[in-house]
């Protein structure tokens, strides 16, 4: 069966030159902060014990901020800030401060400049909790993986998943986004290094990403379920001649 599958349909990123080449990418995705997410904000100062009262979280951590999580375990449960319906977050001494619509780098300078009435040389990382995709489909391990930065390829998904199985369409990967109250669903020909150019190439929060079968999974499948019912009544047969009683 594997054989049914041309070798071009299996090959990423075509080209039809011989020499090197480049190819410029579309504009690097940068999350903003939004209304439900959950922010680790990290402060730390020259007094240890002073920045402590702004790290109320850094005792029940769930994560290393290094490791990708896969959905083959339960999902994790987060800990930090969260992004209020109003976009605000509540820091202690501090109170709310609005944070929606900001980059982790921009959120992380404003909380870091309203904290020098209270430390001594702040610094503050914030990193969202909640950055997740879900990658489906005709791949080798199918999952919700929680990504600890704030950047992610779709190559790079498909890569935390194994990969696309033989049966896979690359030409043809379903993105799923969430944008506002609406989905959009994108298609990528990953045979094309036209893929490197396309909005859906740098993957957003809650998107999903599914893998297409291909006919050849698709006809092995309609074989299966052909073959089944001779095969099981074949068993069926082999199974009454071996109870019947000899006479």
């Amino acid at each position: 069966m594997g054989s049914c599958v041309n070798s071009r349909q299996l090959a990423y990123f075509q080209t039809t030159t011989s020499a090197e080449d480049t190819l410029a990418l579309g504009d690097r995705f940068v999350p903003p902060i939004k209304r439900g997410d959950v922010l680790s904000i990290q402060v730390s100062s020259l007094n240890a014990e002073a920045s402590a009262i702004f790290n109320p979280y850094s005792s029940i951590s769930v994560s290393d901020g290094n490791t990708v999580r896969g959905a083959n375990t339960s999902l994790p449960q987060t800990s930090g800030y969260l992004v209020s319906d109003s976009g605000t977050v509540a820091l202690p001494l501090i109170g709310q401060v609005k944070l929606e619509g900001l980059t982790n780098s921009r959120a992380a300078e404003l909380i870091r400049i309203k904290l020098r009435n209270y430390l001594k040389e702040p610094t503050v990382s914030v990193r969202n909790q909640n950055f997740r995709v879900s990658v489906l489909g005709e791949v080798a391990r199918p999952s919700l993986f929680t990504i600890p930065n704030e950047q992610l390829t779709l190559p790079e998904a498909l890569g935390l998943a194994g990969d696309l199985t033989i049966y896979g369409r690359r030409d043809n990967v379903l993105i799923i986004r969430e944008q506002g109250s609406k989905r959009t669903f994108a298609r990528l020909d990953l045979t094309s290094r036209n893929a490197f150019r396309s909005p859906y190439y740098f993957l957003h929060p809650n998107d999903v990403v599914y893998v297409e079968p291909n006919k050849s999974r698709i006809a092995s499948t309609d074989r299966l379920y052909q073959i089944s019912p001779i095969v099981l009544g074949v068993l069926s047969i082999v199974a009454i001649i071996l109870t019947r009683p000899i006479r």
